[in-house]
């Protein structure tokens, strides 16, 4: 159930109202917004009864049902688009935030090159993989916090915000030490266990959706993160599986204005992963800002040839800062910048 307050309630009586749901046995999810706050009310469906008495409460002007079964990312409780800050950076706002870099975090000189690469170009987050989850246990699995310290040296010599992924829920402390915001990888979208693990930190959430998981899964997967108490969650399509074998996934950009439509929160597109080569991602990145995207996860290397993983997909430098170039028209006709 949603409680809406009154424009203006006073925060005494939005507390009382806020003990009477915890008093009904429901866990209280608060949205301020910018004219009234709104009260999130989640737990059993059997007890709405009860909480619809909350309506005669000072300050309360309706309590009504939430319809979706993903309650918290829902646009019912919340229809006006989440911005999520990343220190002075915006994701959710008018600019398409661009995230880039490699797949794999592997030496000192291949970040801090491609971070002032990808800066130079006008992205504003480093991506960069120190744990790796392979579908091979034999292949390259990341340098562990080794790589965390040289995204952060990257980090320290550019100015650009981190976005790194965890595997472990053991890990989600170590990796929220260092990242600015924490990455749910695909094989990862329904671990529920490091879901409500990170929805325990107070750092950004980029979420990815599974390769076989439907939108309404890929909101319920957001729903554990936010149920916990953390409402920053991103939201990534990176492509999905289909009987399709030119590319190693079917990008589903149907998913950006679904998404949109159904959701607050903010909507990243990888075109990288979701086509799997990179003479595709230029053309999908550039759909991906046509049909709504609110950001863009871009996979780049100095040297693909010589990448640990996941080189066939990765821009060069070069490649890249063209590609940003032929995006900042495109944003504009769209009433967005880069």
């Amino acid at each position: 159930m949603i409680i809406v307050m009154k424009m203006g309630a006073r925060e005494e009586h939005i507390e009382e109202v806020i003990q009477r749901v915890e008093e009904f046995g429901y866990k209280s999810h608060v949205i301020r917004g910018t004219q009234r706050t709104v009260i999130g009310a989640v737990g059993d469906e059997r007890g709405k009864a009860r909480l619809q008495s909350i309506e005669s409460m000072a300050g309360v002007e309706s309590v009504v049902p939430i319809l979706q079964p993903f309650k918290l990312a829902s646009q019912e409780v919340k229809p006006s688009k989440t911005v999520i800050k990343v220190g002075d950076l915006e994701i959710g706002g008018k600019a398409v935030v661009v995230m880039a870099g490699p797949c794999s975090v592997e030496s000192e000189t291949q970040m801090l090159e491609t971070a002032q690469a990808v800066k130079a170009a006008g992205a504003t987050v480093l991506r960069g993989g120190a744990f790796k989850p392979r579908t091979s246990p034999y292949t390259f699995q990341g340098l562990a916090e080794e790589g965390l310290k040289l995204l952060d040296l990257a980090r320290a010599a550019t100015g650009l915000k981190i976005v790194t992924e965890v595997v472990n829920p053991a890990d989600v402390e170590l990796v929220a030490d260092y990242a600015d915001i924490v990455q749910i990888g695909a094989r990862n979208a329904q671990n529920f266990a490091l879901l409500k693990r990170v929805g325990e930190i107070r750092k950004p959430v980029l979420l990815k959706r599974g390769m076989a998981t439907t939108l309404k899964e890929f909101l319920m997967a957001a729903e554990y993160i936010l149920s916990e108490g953390n409402y920053e969650v991103m939201m990534c399509e990176r492509g999905i599986r289909t009987f399709e074998t030119s590319t190693r996934f079917t990008l589903d950009l149907n998913a950006v204005p679904v998404l949109n439509k159904l959701t607050h929160l903010p909507v990243v597109v990888d075109p990288s992963h979701g086509t799997g080569h990179w003479e595709y991602v230029g053309p999908m990145a550039k759909a991906a800002i046509a049909c709504g995207a609110d950001a863009l996860l871009i996979e780049v290397h100095p040297r693909p040839e010589e990448a640990q993983s996941d080189g066939v997909q990765s821009l060069k430098l070069e490649k890249f800062r063209l590609l940003m170039e032929e995006l900042r028209p495109l944003a504009a006709a769209v009433g967005r910048r880069i």
